[in-house]
């Protein structure tokens, strides 16, 4: 784990890099996969996660470092419980120290966690003033508590994340607000398809296919969302 002092240069850098992306026309989904990275280095965790509701109200993973991190959060919100479900709910801070302790409380969520290795997990609420917008999640391999200051360290992060979905025009125009939830979580989806894809036509992984799209959005200074499509197109000529 970081030092204190190691930590708070990590945090620091995060910060102005993200301020840097925060500019108009920013890749909102891009966006968050750089936070949920930085999060799960910072803050020592094995993967990390960020749950947003759709117009209904139902959450959906918009982005996670992992694809069991991203099944156990699936898993969460099918069965309806689990810490991510009831942070978004109560809008607080629900740490599980030890997830095989967790059983009574949450059957569904503690047999499918440990049964892919994690053995506690963090969830913190992404928050504007009194209003709970999504979950920002750490998953470890290791039980233990989230000391004090990975707690404050986690939730400057979860607040980091809450002005890039919204920011000021978001604050001044719900309309604009709800268009940057609704674009994350239809880009999610078109980006899912497009790895499966990718992953199939190269025959490589998940994590590796994303990254290629991800690479290629960012040289050529395109969305995710739209190199997504083109991987998808492309696939249908051949």
């Amino acid at each position: 784990m970081a030092s204190s002092s190691g930590r708070e240069q990590q945090l620091l850098q995060t910060f102005v890099e993200l301020a840097d992306t925060l500019v108009v026309g920013y890749d909102i989904v891009d966006l968050l996969h750089t936070l949920v990275e930085r999060c799960a280095l910072i803050l020592d965790a094995t993967d990390a996660g960020i749950l947003l509701p759709d117009p209904t109200g139902t959450l959906q993973v918009v982005a996670s470092t992992s694809e069991r991190s991203q099944l156990i959060s699936l898993l969460q919100l099918q069965a309806d419980e689990g810490p991510c479900v009831d942070a978004y709910q109560t809008g607080r801070l629900v740490t599980v120290d030890d997830i095989a302790a967790a059983y009574a409380r949450w059957p569904h969520f503690a047999a499918e966690a440990s049964g892919v290795g994690y053995r506690s997990m963090h969830a913190i609420p992404l928050r504007l003033r009194n209003d709970t917008i999504g979950s920002l999640n750490l998953f470890r391999d290791q039980a233990g508590p989230l000391s004090p200051d990975d707690a404050a360290a986690a939730q400057a992060l979860a607040d980091v994340a809450t002005i890039g979905i919204l920011q000021e025009r978001a604050l001044r125009h719900a309309d604009i607000a709800r268009e940057q939830l609704q674009h994350a979580l239809d880009s999610r989806v078109l980006i899912e398809q497009a790895k499966g894809v990718l992953a199939q036509l190269e025959g490589i992984g998940f994590a590796e296919a994303f990254e290629q799209m991800r690479s290629r959005a960012r040289n050529s200074g395109t969305r995710l969302s739209v190199v997504a499509e083109q991987v998808i197109r492309d696939a249908q000529r051949r």
